[in-house]
């Protein structure tokens, strides 16, 4: 079950899928919206009668200073990046407990562990996507539902080209990028291995690193951007 916004990037993945010889449900829509997770779930029931692993990465950016931004921005960023994955989890649930070694699966972002400036309402989303995560991890244990949270860096997307606010020129958006292949590939083995939380990129694990050892050195290089 493959749920998204663009109809023609999903038929396009089904198609992929499908020639390597997999089988995948498309379901279009925004996820913000409570009838397409319905929809869709009702969809996983029909066709597998259960879910293994529920992949939140839907997510939305903006760009730009807080206070010259209007408050629809934020409200925008935290429905699809925070309010959307709360209840599609809490939706899927009954889904996820007749699953074979069940998984919520949370992508999140390095701006989860430390936040820059021109990205506030985006840090201040996966800050909370990343205790939403930790909480659940400790309730669904019970369960059996394991809790992947993956914190990925800066990634080969369109992500600047769709935030809200516009593109701008900034000093971490114009660095290397790992590829979108390199974050799925460490996703799927760390689902495999059951594992925790993941940070798939060497310069993510670094500022997490730098930030928990010497947040001032990291806030003084920060305000020379937060102008």
């Amino acid at each position: 079950m493959i749920v998204a916004g663009r109809t023609e990037k999903l038929a396009e993945v089904v198609r992929e899928v499908e020639a390597l010889g997999g089988q995948a449900v498309l379901c279009a829509g925004d996820v913000t919206d409570r009838t397409v997770c319905d929809a869709a779930l009702a969809s996983c029931q029909e066709h597998y009668d259960g879910l293994d692993v529920l992949i939140n990465n839907a997510g939305v950016g903006g760009l730009g200073r807080f206070d010259e931004a209007e408050s629809t921005r934020l409200r925008e960023i935290m429905e699809v990046n925070f309010f959307a994955v709360a209840e599609w989890t809490r939706a899927a649930l009954p889904l996820l407990r007749k699953g074979n070694k069940p998984m919520a699966v949370n992508v999140g972002s390095i701006l989860g562990h430390r936040a820059i400036p021109h990205f506030s309402e985006y840090s201040a989303s996966k800050f909370a996507l990343r205790g939403l995560t930790e909480s659940l991890r400790a309730e669904l244990a019970r369960d059996n539902i394991d809790v992947l949270l993956v914190s990925p860096g800066s990634t080969d997307t369109d992500f600047y080209d769709n935030a809200i606010g516009g593109r701008k020129t900034l000093p971490w958006s114009s660095g290397s990028h790992v590829s979108t292949e390199h974050v799925a590939r460490a996703t799927i083995k760390a689902i495999r291995r059951g594992k925790r939380e993941i940070v798939p990129s060497c310069q993510g694990r670094m500022l997490v690193w730098i930030n928990r050892m010497c947040p001032a050195l990291v806030d003084r290089w920060m305000h020379k951007y937060g102008r």
